[in-house]
Order: structure tokens, then C-alpha cells, then sequence
């Protein structure tokens, strides 16, 4: 049947759900194991709000129900695509995927400690950062000791790595 022949109130609202954190095309999803928790916890979650629906019409319920089941298709992408890094199994001496880091800003001293982390449970209010992320990328295999610059437009940032642990 042709599209003119159809009310435009049976239309069927795509919903717009927001994309989870950004992961370049070809990059492996690395997860720790607590992050893998976040992810399956997040999955449960919807599960029951899906199943705990209670809109007042038809027309309410279906789109919430698309909605969620959009958010639930995306995130099982994503647990499907994780793999799950072993901390342990790090290098202890050397900053890789899950490493808590321990780091001296040089000029004000300030110290501050991170942790290297997928890009579903980066948080920077929590001190943790993707493994994408451009401080991420210039600590990684350095070791203790090591000074490392971040580049930034206008300014340069140089740390002195202090403490390398692997936490889970």
C-alpha cells in the first residue's frame, strides 16, 4: 500500500535515544571487571523498567517500551562487544588498561589519582577516565618516575607519574 494511503496518526514514532560513550569504529571495547558489572546492572535495570510499565494508554506504553528497547539494543551491543580485562594480569610497574594512577602536576604540585577505564564507566568526577581519552593514551606504558606531557591548545600539561596500582 502506498505511504499516501495511511493516516499520519498510525505513524510509528522512532524513538531518539541517546548514544552511549564513544567508541571509534574498529577499537575494542576493554572493560573492567567492575565496569563490566556497571553494564549488566544498567541492562537489568531497564529490563524491569520494561517490565514495570504502567502508561495510562496504549499509545504511552508503546513508546516507552520503544524507547527502552532501543537503549537495551545498544547496550547489548556494547556487553557483547567488551572484553573483559583481567587487572591482575597487568604489569604491576607499568601503566596499561585499568591502572589506578597516581600523578604529581608539575608547577603546582597538585596530586591527583585517575584510573584508566572503558568508556561506559568513565567518570571524571570519580577520577575515571576512558582509555581513548588523550591523557589515557600518554600514560600509557610509562612507569613510575616517568614525566609525561599533555598537550592542550594554548598550554602544555607535564605530570610526574607517582604511583602505579592496579585496583579492582
Amino acid at each position: 500500500m502506498s505511504r499516501g494511503f495511511v493516516k499520519e496518526d498510525d505513524q510509528e514514532e522512532v524513538p531518539i535515544v541517546p548514544q552511549r560513550a564513544y567508541l571509534p569504529a574498529g577499537v575494542t571495547n576493554f572493560v573492567t571487571p567492575a565496569g563490566m558489572n556497571q553494564l549488566l546492572a544498567e541492562k537489568q535495570t531497564l529490563e524491569n523498567e520494561r517490565s514495570s510499565l504502567n502508561s495510562t494508554s496504549e499509545d504511552e506504553k508503546r513508546i516507552e517500551l520503544n524507547f527502552i528497547n532501543a537503549k537495551l539494543q545498544l547496550l547489548n551491543n556494547r556487553i557483547a562487544e567488551a572484553r573483559i580485562v583481567d587487572l591482575k594480569a597487568q604489569p604491576k610497574n607499568e601503566i596499561r588498561f585499568g591502572a589506578t594512577v597516581k600523578l604529581k602536576t608539575e608547577g603546582s604540585g597538585i596530586i591527583q589519582t585517575i584510573q584508566i577505564v572503558g568508556v561506559d564507566e568513565a567518570d571524571i568526577s570519580k577520577g575515571k577516565v576512558s582509555f581513548i581519552s588523550p591523557i589515557a593514551r600518554v600514560l600509557v606504558n610509562k612507569k613510575a618516575g616517568d614525566r609525561v606531557t599533555l598537550r592542550q591548545v594554548g598550554k602544555d600539561i607535564v605530570y610526574e607519574v607517582r604511583g602505579i596500582d592496579y585496583l579492582e
